[in-house]
């Protein structure tokens, strides 16, 4: 039988990346005692809040169509918010709601870029990206994110990889997964070099209310000369500890979402009303949740940094933001999907191998920082042993 090309472009993008995960998961079934430190799921449950809010709407009738751009409410939630995050006015008319970043993200590249356009993003870069640009039909061009410059995308390695065939700079900030935070003037260099050439820039920012004291968060949203080329993706899952609810949205120029509303009508013709009405009270404050998180990921990450200070054969980078840190382990000679699962079947602990994210982390690897302390500590301890064990076979 015959298939559309989308399925030979995808073809390894998908769950390949997660056999750790998948493996740890069969260990755990059969007994095995396992530390999962492979997926970045919030650490707390959905605010009772929101979910009694859901609920209320449930049973309030609030089970029907959609339209194709969102819920009026969450719509004039997500305006007023972003109108004051980012100091200049974001009107209704510049958002579209979908079911989580993931969708939106799809959704935007099939609108912007399609077969023989080329799409600038750093690697390493999450393990979905390579397939929501390759379904589009348009190529990855990696650029390097050096661990010497803190994983932040640089202009100039940027600029070496334009080509009359490039349509669109694809940003994560907060990066996952690095957890580096771009700065204004990263942005700003770069949406010099967007202007030039006339491209795109989509920015991930899933992250931006989990970015550590310390650190400033800036959005290419937050530079009026790049407002007609600029779209903006979130959710709450991360910010409000709510992954399952799968809610969404992009901010961009008008013309761009007026554009897309007939693909994201084609797609699901509006998201539920009852998430709707919850998100929409959700994105109407700061989240007390996400505050809470800051703090624990930001102490779990100084505590994995002091933990392998003396410890032979692991590196740390340090995250400014996000979920998770990343553990260099060029040392142990390994490409990091082997030693990932060689840790697993040796300690029981799982780890996402760099490679994962991309070619440019293989000597990496990346740890959630989401289980309880107890957990997180065991497992570092495990670490330090399995790398100790590498020090021993090479001295003998």
């Amino acid at each position: 039988m015959r298939y559309a090309p989308i399925n030979d472009r995808l073809a390894g993008l998908g769950g390949a990346k997660w056999d750790v995960h998948v493996r740890a998961r069969e260990l755990r079934a059969a007994g095995r005692d396992t530390i999962e430190l492979t997926i970045g799921e919030p650490d707390v449950p959905t605010p009772a809040e929101l979910i009694d809010q859901a609920v209320s709407s449930l049973y309030r009738g609030r089970t029907g169509y959609s339209n194709g751009r969102g819920e009026g409410e969450l719509l004039q939630a997500l305006a007023r918010r972003y109108t004051a995050l980012r100091g200049r006015e974001i009107t209704t008319a510049q958002i579209l709601c979908f079911p989580g970043t993931q969708t939106s993200l799809f959704a935007v590249m099939m609108g912007l870029v399609s077969e023989g356009d080329e799409v600038l993003v750093g690697d390493p870069m999450y393990a979905t990206y390579e397939g929501v640009i390759a379904a589009s039909g348009a190529r990855v061009v990696p650029v390097p994110l050096r661990a010497e410059n803190g994983f932040r995308i640089s202009a100039a390695d940027i600029a070496a990889r334009i080509t009359p065939a490039s349509r669109v700079i694809f940003l994560n900030s907060p990066h996952n997964p690095s957890g580096a935070v771009l700065t204004r003037a990263d942005l700003e260099a770069i949406g010099a070099l967007a202007m030039q050439h006339d491209l795109w820039i989509l920015s991930d920012e899933v992250y931006e209310e989990l970015v550590f004291d310390g650190t400033d968060f800036a959005s290419p949203l937050d530079i009026p000369e790049l407002a007609e080329r600029t779209v903006v993706t979130s959710s709450i899952s991360k910010s409000h500890a709510a992954p399952g609810f799968r809610s969404g949205w992009c901010v961009g120029p008008e013309e761009m979402t007026e554009r897309l509303l007939p693909l994201a009508e084609t797609m699901l013709f509006g998201n539920q009303p009852f998430i709707a009405d919850m998100t929409a009270v959700a994105v109407s404050e700061p989240s007390h949740v996400a505050a809470q998180m800051r703090k624990r990921l930001a102490r779990r990450a100084d505590e994995m940094v002091a933990r392998f200070a003396d410890v032979p054969g692991i590196e740390v980078h340090r995250p400014d933001a996000g979920m998770f840190a990343l553990l260099g382990i060029a040392a142990s000679g390994l490409p990091s999907k082997d030693y990932a699962l060689d840790l697993l079947e040796k300690t029981g602990v799982a780890v996402m191998p760099g490679s994962s994210f991309g070619a440019g982390l293989d000597g990496w690897v990346r740890v959630a920082l989401t289980v309880e302390d107890g957990d997180l500590a065991r497992a570092c301890d495990r670490i330090a042993e399995h790398a100790g064990n590498f020090q021993r076979n090479d001295a003998a």
